[in-house]
């Protein structure tokens, strides 16, 4: 959709809500559909291409707006859609059937604003299982005794929203280290279990990370899971930002051994078109908005092959960084490229990287979040906007080049 046709669109959605506000009157105040209304209405997956708008727009007056509700009453279309849309992710990411309404009893997700509480709702999960487990088996422990008792895990590479949800929980949070590429490993996991079990504590939760946040690594989840299954632990997998890249067939391997989860967290406001917010959590229920609308939106409007599209893009537009990085014998990648994230730096000590991202920050043109790993301090240049294309690499490249020899001149 270029300039001119979101001029258009955007007129006609105003068009549209002031159309309904006039037309109130004549509306019933309470949805007149059954259960179960809006999925005989809509196709069991997502579009594998994308559809004319006005033929999204039509369906809203077809399948949404029956189940809208007027009154403070129930608003089945918001459930409904949310259900639906679900499925419809889940299997973009061939996710197993166990993760999906329509195929199991106990599986199916929510839409949650944020991957950091998405970690929270499953820490609070895995607590509340794990002291449920214990009260009755232990029934002259309290509550404050068991807490004391209880440890969590993740890798030291992942996103901060770890350890506050900890702190949140009252429960200790263990920082293990990953291997050389940014993967935590199964026998790392397994032996700090085993070492706080000889000291009488209960492990009960792993935050596994697919894409993390510094670097994007992967933790091994084929390994970890066996881990968490073998001593009753609950498995989160936060793959806030590399999840939407699994649309993509050649990178669903990122999220081999997912089956051993008990939760799953990806942001498709990150990398999926949808306008903040929108997390897709698997598993854990809770109240909802009516979130799921502008993925319905998306979705059909963008298609499968659509979304897989702009993510190849983006992609290969990290790549070329890359090469552009590789060119000059000044500068080094720190990590490998899996993704749409470069990082980079120049050869050298971290007071020099400092004082490029500085100077690159300073100039104003573009701007660059650095990073630091096992003490080692890089830059990283992430494609994050769909408008991105090869003359804006080539742009930045250029400043980054031009604040290089201005460091290095001197």
């Amino acid at each position: 959709m270029d300039a001119d046709e979101f001029r258009t669109r955007g007129r006609q959605m105003v068009d549209y809500v002031a159309d309904y506000l006039t037309t109130v009157s004549s509306r019933r105040p309470l949805p007149d559909v059954t259960p179960g209304y809006l999925r005989e209405l809509i196709p069991p997956a997502a579009p594998g291409t994308g559809e004319n708008f006005d033929q999204v727009m039509a369906d809203l007056d077809r399948v949404i707006m029956p189940g809208v509700r007027l009154g403070f009453a129930s608003n089945p279309a918001c459930t409904e859609l949310e259900v639906a849309m679900m499925d419809w992710l889940a299997k973009m990411l061939q996710l197993p059937k166990e993760f999906l309404y329509s195929e199991s009893d106990k599986g199916g997700g929510i839409i949650q604003s944020s991957s950091s509480e998405s970690v929270l709702m499953a820490l609070l999960c895995a607590r509340t299982q794990v002291l449920k487990k214990l009260r009755h088996v232990s029934p002259g422990m309290t509550g404050g005794q068991i807490l004391d008792k209880l440890v969590a895990y993740t890798s030291i590479e992942s996103h901060s929203c770890m350890e506050r949800a900890a702190m949140i929980g009252m429960v200790t949070m263990r920082s293990l280290p990953p291997d050389e590429k940014g993967a935590l490993r199964g026998t790392t996991l397994e032996k700090a279990v085993q070492d706080d079990l000889s000291k009488g504590l209960i492990p009960f939760f792993l935050g596994a990370c697919v894409g993390t946040t510094t670097r994007c690594t992967f933790d091994s989840l084929k390994e970890l899971g066996p881990v968490c299954e073998k001593h009753k632990m609950w498995m989160h997998v936060d793959a806030a930002y590399a999840g939407s890249a699994c649309i993509c067939p050649e990178f669903r391997y990122i999220l081999d051994g997912v089956e051993h989860a008990d939760s799953l967290a990806f942001n498709p406001h990150k990398w999926m078109q949808v306008n903040h917010d929108c997390t897709a959590m698997w598993y854990v229920p809770f109240g909802r908005r009516f979130r799921s609308l502008k993925l319905w939106f998306v979705l059909r409007s963008f298609g499968v092959s659509g979304l897989q599209a702009s993510i190849r893009k983006d992609v290969s537009l990290a790549k070329q960084f890359e090469r552009c990085v590789k060119s000059d014998p000044r500068f080094e990648t720190v990590a490998e490229v899996v993704l749409a994230l470069v990082c980079f730096r120049l050869k050298g000590d971290n007071h020099t990287n400092e004082q490029l991202n500085h100077l690159i920050n300073t100039d104003g043109r573009i701007h660059m979040t650095p990073s630091k790993v096992k003490d080692v301090y890089f830059l990283r240049f992430a494609i994050c906007s769909t408008m991105t294309q090869e003359a804006d690499v080539t742009f930045a490249w250029a400043i980054i080049r031009e604040m290089a020899n201005k460091l290095t001149s001197h």
